[in-house]
Parts: C-alpha cells; sequence; structure tokens
C-alpha cells in the first residue's frame, strides 16, 4: 500500500474523484480532494502533501497563485492542471514553481504515472547516500541540505532549478544538451522540451549571476547545450 498523501485541488467533483479513482488503482490510499485554492494552501500546511495536483482556474484564486503561496513554506511537487494550453500558460507555470503541467483533456492515468515520477525524482533527491558538497567559484552546491550558497548567502532555488544545477555541478565543463538535460532532470522523454529547459536555465541565471544577460557560470553552447564553468578559472 502506497502511505504517500497526494493532494488534488479542482473545483470540479467529478475531476476529483476521476483523478482519486485513478490514484488507488496505482495503489495511493492517502488522497486529499480539495476544492479551492485558500483551503488547498491551508491543507497544504497542515498536511505536507507528498505531491499537488492543482488546477488552474480556480474559484477563489489561480492555480499559480497557490502554487506561490506552497513554495513559501513546501518545496513539495506541484503538478498543474489546465485547460490552457498555450505556450505562455505552461511558461508561467513552470515559472512560479510548478513541476509539471498537463493539459485538459487529460488521461486520469497519465496523471497517475507522472506523479509516480515526481515521487520518484523526489525520493532520488531526499536519498540517505551520502554526497559531498560542490564548490564552484563563488558557489557552494550542497546535494544533502538542497542548498547553493554564493559567498555564504543562500540562494532560494526551486527543487527543480537545483537539481539541474547540481547535474551541471556533476558534469562540470562538459556541454549537456537539452535533450540530455531534460530526461535526467524530468525523467521524461525530451520532445518539446526547449522552452521549458530555456524557462529554468533563465530563472537559474538570475540567481545565480550578478549580470544574468552576461552569465559566468552556466554557458549556453549554441546548437548544443548548456555547460556549468567556474569563471574564476581559465577555460
Amino acid at each position: 500500500m502506497n502511505e504517500h498523501i497526494i493532494m488534488i485541488v479542482d473545483d470540479e467533483p467529478d475531476i476529483r474523484d476521476l483523478l482519486e479513482k485513478a490514484l488507488m488503482m496505482e495503489g495511493f490510499r492517502s488522497i486529499l480532494k480539495i476544492g479551492n485554492g485558500n483551503d488547498a494552501v491551508n491543507a497544504c500546511r497542515e498536511k505536507a502533501p507528498d505531491v499537488v495536483i492543482l488546477d488552474v482556474m480556480l474559484p477563489d484564486m489561480d492555480g499559480y497563485e497557490v502554487c506561490r503561496k506552497i513554495r513559501q513554506f513546501s518545496h513539495c511537487p506541484v503538478l498543474f492542471l489546465s485547460s490552457k494550453n498555450d505556450e505562455v500558460d505552461k511558461i508561467l507555470g513552470l515559472a512560479v514553481g510548478g513541476d509539471d503541467y498537463v493539459t485538459k483533456p487529460f488521461s486520469p492515468k497519465e496523471v497517475a504515472y507522472r506523479v509516480k515520477a515526481q515521487l520518484r525524482r523526489a525520493e532520488y533527491r531526499d536519498s540517505p547516500e551520502p554526497t559531498r558538497a560542490v564548490a564552484v567559484g563563488e558557489l557552494r552546491i550542497d546535494p544533502e541540505g538542497c542548498r547553493v550558497l554564493k559567498n555564504g548567502r543562500e540562494l532560494e532555488l526551486t527543487a527543480r532549478e537545483f537539481e539541474i544545477l547540481y547535474y551541471l555541478a556533476q558534469n562540470i565543463g562538459r556541454v549537456i544538451s537539452r535533450e540530455r538535460l531534460y530526461e535526467t532532470v524530468w525523467g521524461e522523454d525530451s520532445f518539446g522540451c526547449d522552452n521549458t529547459i530555456m524557462v529554468h536555465i533563465r530563472h537559474l541565471r538570475e540567481k545565480l549571476e550578478d549580470d544574468p544577460a552576461k552569465p559566468r557560470y552556466i554557458v549556453t553552447m549554441k546548437g548544443l547545450g548548456y555547460k556549468l564553468v567556474n569563471p574564476f578559472e581559465k577555460q
């Protein structure tokens, strides 16, 4: 029996019930069903769910605002549901701290499997295996605490941003393609991944770099991908 807590936030009871059924068929038993944003934020704070499935269109506040509020105290994976299929909406969902984005109509079974994928990544990230901090220039990347410090000051990264940075740090100086980065960090096929990776890299640069327009740490190799470098070492 799967003891993970999954929270479904959607104002349509039929959708909540449909997702609950799909999750239960995959072995999940602890499922919270919430119909509005305020209750979702409070329930997330009190119950600490392992994954949140979050509808964008809610009666009291939109899902993006709910995600922003959740990110103030939790790093649990957030999977957006939306009837909006525009690229800008997907980018906004990722920008506010979402980890995945599924458009309606959707396959309930696919959503359940995406929840499983998020849990696998979270468990890997929280693995008790001893891991060593990596120093890159002014940065110190601590995989055990999922923390990044720059000149001793902790940077506020999302879980996904940390995973990207740590993977690049494990391959410092090597060019990593967008496809490889997506498949490693997201654990999914890389089809259509370009914009997703670009959004996360842009936000990482805004947090890491003194001048994001002239990045010194995460360097773009045109047509190839990205690499992390130590700006204080000769390349």
